[in-house]
C-alpha cells in the first residue's frame, strides 16, 4: 500500500476562461471542484489505477468535510486528523491557450498539539505501508522539518519514502535520507542556490543529493519531461501532450505514476512522464486515470547535458 500524507490540503476550484486580463471582469467557460494537495493528488491517480492507497491529511471546518466527500466518490480511503482552523481553498484561472495562474490560500495554523496527531498518525500508517509519500507546502505550526520528521519515522516502520515538498522543507527532508525527491525545476534550482542553465547543471545538482543520501531523484521539467537520477545510472524522458487544458497537478501525477509502476529505473521513468503528460490534457486537476496514458509515447533519451533549459515551465 503506498500513504500519501499532505499536510496542508485543499479545495481545488479550477475557473476557464478565454484570456485572463489584469483588473477587467471575466465571464467564466466553465468551473470544476476537485480535492487537492499535492499527497491528495497522488493517492487520486493510484486509487485511478486501483493501486493500495491511503490518504492522511489534517481536516478541519465545512472545507475539509466536504474534501472527503469529494474523495469518496473517486474510491480514496482517508484518514482525518481534525483540526480547529478549516481547511483552505485555492483557485486556478485557466486560459484558452493553456495557461495556468493560480491563487494558493495559505492554509489553517496548526497547533502544536494538531502537529503531534499528524506525525503520530502518519507514523502508525507508515507500518502498514510499502511507500510513504509525504507531500506539499506546510501550513503555519507546522516546523520546517515535519516532512523530515514524517520521513524518519516511516523509514523506521520499515517503508520506502518519497518527499515531494520545496524551499528551506525540501532541503531539510533530503538529510532525512529518503529514497525519493521529487522536486520540480524550479525548487531544484531553489536548492542549489542559482539558475539552472541546462541539463548538465539539473545532473549536478541531482548527484549532490546523492551523495548526501538520497536514493533517488526524479525532476520534473515541464515540457521537457522529467530527468531521473539513481545510483543505477540516469535517463531522459520526453512526450508531447496533444492539447495542454490545465498543468495543475500534472507534477502530482507524474510521481504516482512513477511510484505505480515500482518506483525505479527508467519502466517507471517512461510510465510517470506518460502521466504527466496525460495529466494537462485533462481540465482542471483531474487525475489521470489508466485509460488516458500512453507509455509507448513516451521518448527514452540519452541524457544531453547541453539542452537549455530557457523558457521550461516546470
Amino acid at each position: 500500500m503506498i500513504v500519501t500524507v499532505t499536510p496542508n490540503p485543499s479545495l481545488d476550484r479550477t475557473v476557464q476562461v478565454d484570456r485572463l486580463v489584469p483588473g477587467a471582469v471575466h465571464r467564466t467557460l466553465r468551473t470544476r471542484l476537485d480535492p487537492g494537495g499535492k499527497g491528495v493528488n497522488v493517492a487520486r491517480a493510484l486509487a485511478a489505477a486501483e493501486v493500495p492507497t491511503l490518504a492522511v491529511l489534517p481536516s478541519g471546518g465545512a472545507a475539509g468535510a466536504q474534501l472527503a466527500e469529494l474523495l469518496a466518490p473517486e474510491a480514496v480511503p482517508v484518514v482525518e486528523v481534525p483540526v480547529q482552523a478549516p481547511t483552505r481553498s485555492n483557485i486556478a484561472v485557466v486560459e484558452a491557450d493553456g495557461t495556468t495562474s493560480k491563487f494558493n490560500e495559505p492554509g489553517p495554523e496548526l497547533t502544536p498539539a494538531e502537529v503531534a496527531a499528524l506525525e503520530r498518525v502518519a507514523a502508525e500508517q507508515a507500518g502498514r505501508a510499502g511507500w510513504v509519500v509525504t507531500c506539499g507546502s506546510l501550513p503555519a505550526g507546522c516546523p520546517d522539518d515535519l516532512h523530515a520528521r514524517i520521513a524518519a519515522a516511516a523509514r523506521r516502520a520499515g517503508a520506502r519514502v518519497a518527499v515531494d515538498t520545496s524551499g528551506h522543507p525540501l532541503e531539510l527532508a533530503c538529510q532525512a535520507a529518503p529514497d525519493l525527491v521529487k522536486p520540480n525545476l524550479a525548487e531544484l534550482a531553489e536548492l542549489a542556490g542559482g539558475p539552472l542553465r541546462d541539463l548538465g547543471d539539473v545532473l549536478d545538482v541531482a548527484h549532490r543529493l546523492r551523495a548526501g543520501g538520497v536514493a533517488t531523484v526524479l525532476v520534473s521539467l515541464g515540457q521537457l519531461g522529467a530527468v531521473l537520477v539513481a545510483e543505477t545510472g540516469t535517463w531522459h524522458a520526453t512526450s508531447s501532450a496533444t492539447e495542454v487544458r490545465s498543468t495543475v497537478g500534472a507534477g502530482d501525477a507524474m510521481l504516482a505514476g512513477f511510484l505505480r509502476a515500482g518506483g525505479i529505473g527508467p519502466a517507471a521513468l517512461r510510465t510517470a512522464v506518460a502521466y504527466g503528460t496525460a495529466a494537462v490534457g485533462l481540465a482542471g486537476s483531474r487525475m489521470p486515470g489508466p485509460d488516458d496514458i500512453h507509455p509507448l509515447r513516451v521518448r527514452m533519451d540519452a541524457v544531453d547535458k547541453t539542452v537549455s533549459l530557457s523558457g521550461v515551465a516546470a
